[in-house]
């Protein structure tokens, strides 16, 4: 049996294969961890041994069903305005975008702070059948606790001492349309019990009114934080969080895509420098080196203003080069670099040999003309990076295991990591815990 730090490479492995073969895992172990991850990897199902056969073939026409179905369906181009990229893990996002968008169900978008939620909800609305209607966005963070139902249902004139005026709420003003609510996990306690009766019946009471008004709307819902745990915590509602839940989506941080830095960079430079009214600029290849070797904790939207100052800095200068970045992403690039270079501890001299004639001259290599006699044979760049990358993510992830004395659910709330993210590292460090 597999641990569950194997099961997402296992499964990123067959689903890579050509016919990307959809996967049902059996295990003689009722382990719910692997269960979970197996899921969020993109397992079809997850059966304990022992299984019925019925229940095997069950699964199977299902799948066999749905391979017809997709065969027979009729592709249509995906609108994804400002969504760049082809990397797998944004493709996989996207294929989800385009499911979500032949449905009604209510979608939450997760991810780190700066992934682009918003282009997600607003790509998810531009494909639906509602494309015509209103796509109406809130900020939950925004909203001030004692006039967030004010600002979301609308009041009548003279419900309060400042209601001068009647208004609609921004609900009603997403009839036939899209509702997204970012930062979901900041809506007030009040307003989720209030709100979890509006997402089922679609019908709310605007402040100081009698009377019902109906919105026919479509949610889609966004937040950075770990709504499970804020759940476990008493701070968010377990019935409106399966609400929500409909359908789920997590995009992937920058730092997973770097494939696609290339691209993403030309994009946003080329948008920059129109917004700004100047030629378009070019970047160095250290410049683009930079950009994938940096974490980016702000993802893409730290990127696209990290490229805003180095337009700005570099000025009439045609070229973009590393200098024009950001102090802040310069320093820690130079602390990066300084922690790589530092050579590895020397062995521990092994005993000498009881050997009565000495150890034979070192053989001389003969030099090159024209290259220096001490000059050592370096590696191709991408396997020192990836090389280096590695040894700096074990010392993260030791150091990790060690402050969070191994307790899993605190080791991912300090990473931010998801959990089957996690295991996988884990196993592909050798430190495998449980």
């Amino acid at each position: 049996d597999a641990t569950p730090g194997d099961i997402p490479a296992m499964l990123r492995h067959i689903q890579a294969t050509a016919s990307s073969p959809e996967v049902i895992m059996l295990s003689w172990h009722c382990d719910p961890d692997k269960a979970e991850i197996a899921i969020r990897e993109g397992a079809w199902n997850y059966f304990a041994k022992p299984t019925s056969l019925l229940r095997l073939k069950v699964v199977v026409e299902r799948i066999l069903d749905k391979r017809v179905r997709d065969q027979n369906h009729t592709t249509v181009a995906l609108k994804r305005e400002r969504i760049v990229g082809h990397a797998r893990p944004l493709q996989d996002c996207l294929d989800q975008v385009a499911r979500a968008a032949t449905t009604e169900s209510n979608v939450l978008l997760t991810g780190e702070t700066g992934t682009g939620k918003e282009l997600f909800a607003r790509a998810i609305h531009a494909n639906s059948r509602r494309i015509a209607g209103p796509f109406i966005v809130v900020d939950c963070a925004a909203l001030p606790e004692t006039l967030a139902e004010s600002m979301l249902f609308g009041h009548e004139k003279g419900a309060f001492t400042s209601a001068e005026f009647r208004t609609s709420g921004l609900v009603r003003e997403a009839h036939l349309g899209t509702l997204f609510l970012d930062e979901i996990g900041e809506l007030p306690p009040p307003v989720q019990k209030v709100f979890l009766r509006v997402l089922e019946y679609h019908c709310f009471r605007p402040v100081g009114s009698t009377k019902e008004v109906r919105s026919d709307f479509r949610l889609v819902s966004a937040t950075n934080r770990d709504l499970d745990h804020m759940v476990e915590a008493g701070d968010f509602r377990r019935d409106l969080l399966y609400r929500l839940r409909s359908m789920s989506i997590e995009l992937p941080p920058l730092r997973a895509i770097t494939d696609d830095m290339n691209e993403i960079t030309c994009f946003y430079i080329s948008k920059i420098s129109s917004a700004q009214g100047i030629p378009r600029k070019g970047f160095s290849p250290d410049f683009l080196d930079t950009l994938m070797n940096y974490d980016w904790p702000g993802n893409v939207r730290e990127l696209i203003n990290s490229l805003e100052r180095a337009i700005s800095m570099a000025g009439d200068e045609p070229i973009l080069f590393p200098r024009h970045l950001p102090t802040s992403i310069r320093a820690k690039m130079a602390r990066f670099a300084m922690a790589r270079s530092q050579p590895p501890p020397k062995p521990h001299a092994p005993p000498p040999l009881a050997a009565t004639s000495p150890p034979p001259p070192p053989s001389k290599v003969p030099e090159q003309v024209g290259s220096p006699a001490a000059a050592p044979l370096l590696q191709p760049l991408k396997e020192f990076r990836a090389e280096h990358l590695a040894r700096l993510e074990r010392m993260y992830l030791e150091d990790l295991l060690t402050s969070c004395g191994d307790d899993m659910r605190r080791c991912l709330k300090v990473s931010g990591l998801s959990r089957a993210r996690f295991y996988a590292l884990l196993s592909e460090h050798g430190l495998r815990r449980g």
